[in-house]
């Protein structure tokens, strides 16, 4: 599949050399060349177009020598990950107070992204402050920070950040030198030290999916050995207006997401302003002092709506067990 892109790749850009061009194109006659570009070539055509050389000077080529790109999903997808989507800004708001520790939102991250064993992207943690305090579960992701220490350190571009906010890994350009493991402060980071163990995952992949199987947006891949993995938000469902699978598996409506420039956050349940949210609930960033600015939010564990209750390991199991009359 790798040799028959890149020969058809190879095939459009030496035509392109024979001809001497390049995109862009003289802005007088623009719509008329657009139009051209987009529809199929007609061999009897005689038409003429006008595009500029590298050197600018504008030529006449015959329509017919213009073939039309394709632009496979891959290579828009390629594009749009390292760019991200404009004028956005997504972040995540954890109640920490609806925290049962159900771990639905590990589970459905864990099927979504075939992640398996103590890999898991979402951890969470029992949390104490001391032994006169009460205790919490504190679920724990990638904090996606506006200034990440991961991207700086990786030496080959393979984390990067985009500018909606979206700290991603491309695991084809991950080397596995595990810098951005040393370097986050979360410990959120997981790397792939064998092959990972994921059955049938691969043989029974849609043929659609596999076609992004280069794409980091592009959630459900399985794992690589010897690459880094982690919480990504799930980019590829967010593009299609869905939430994060962690914020619909949630029984609790723990998680809630959306856009800081829109101040709206929903948990699926309900949607409300992030600003009046954050200070209503008195909200903070866990380890903000770092630097890092991460984009998920932290509301305290007051007010709870159970009590702490020391391990619900499976929701479904808990919901299923009669309870006394």
């Amino acid at each position: 599949m790798e040799d028959n892109k890149l020969k058809s790749r190879r095939k459009f850009l030496d035509k392109g050399l024979k001809l001497g061009l390049i995109t862009a194109i003289s802005g007088i006659g623009l719509s008329k060349i657009a139009s051209k570009l987009n529809a199929k070539p007609t061999v009897d055509s005689h038409d003429k177009m006008e595009l500029m050389t590298t050197d600018g000077t504008l030529i006449q080529v015959d329509s017919s020598e213009v073939m039309e790109m394709d632009h496979s999903k891959n290579e828009d997808e390629k594009y749009n990950v390292r760019e991200g989507m404009p004028n956005r800004k997504f972040v995540m708001v954890i109640d920490l107070a609806k925290c049962k520790n159900a771990l639905s939102c590990q589970s459905a991250c864990n099927k979504h992204h075939y992640v398996t064993g103590e890999n898991a992207w979402i951890k969470v943690y029992e949390m104490q402050e001391s032994r006169d305090t009460s205790p919490y579960w504190m679920p724990v992701t990638c904090q996606h920070c506006d200034k990440p220490a991961c991207v700086t350190v990786c030496p080959v571009d393979a984390t990067f950040k985009r500018r909606d906010g979206l700290v991603l890994i491309d695991n084809t350009r991950c080397i596995g030198c595990r810098f951005c493991m040393a370097a986050c402060p979360y410990s959120i980071r997981v790397f792939n030290w064998s092959e990972p163990d994921q059955g049938e995952i691969t043989v029974n992949m849609d043929m659609d999916m596999a076609d992004h199987t280069s794409s980091p947006e592009y959630t459900g891949m399985p794992s690589v050995k010897g690459t880094v993995d982690k919480c990504d938000f799930c980019p590829h469902t967010i593009r299609e207006g869905k939430l994060p699978h962690c914020v619909t598996a949630c029984p609790n409506g723990v998680f809630y997401f959306g856009d800081k420039y829109e101040d709206t956050v929903t948990n699926g349940d309900e949607t409300v302003r992030l600003s009046e949210l954050l200070k209503e609930k008195s909200g903070y960033k866990f380890m903000d002092e770092l630097g890092t600015q991460p984009s998920v939010y932290y509301l305290p564990p007051v007010d709870r709506l159970v009590d702490f209750e020391d391990g619900l390991k499976d929701y479904n199991e808990y919901e299923s067990v009669e309870k006394p009359e």
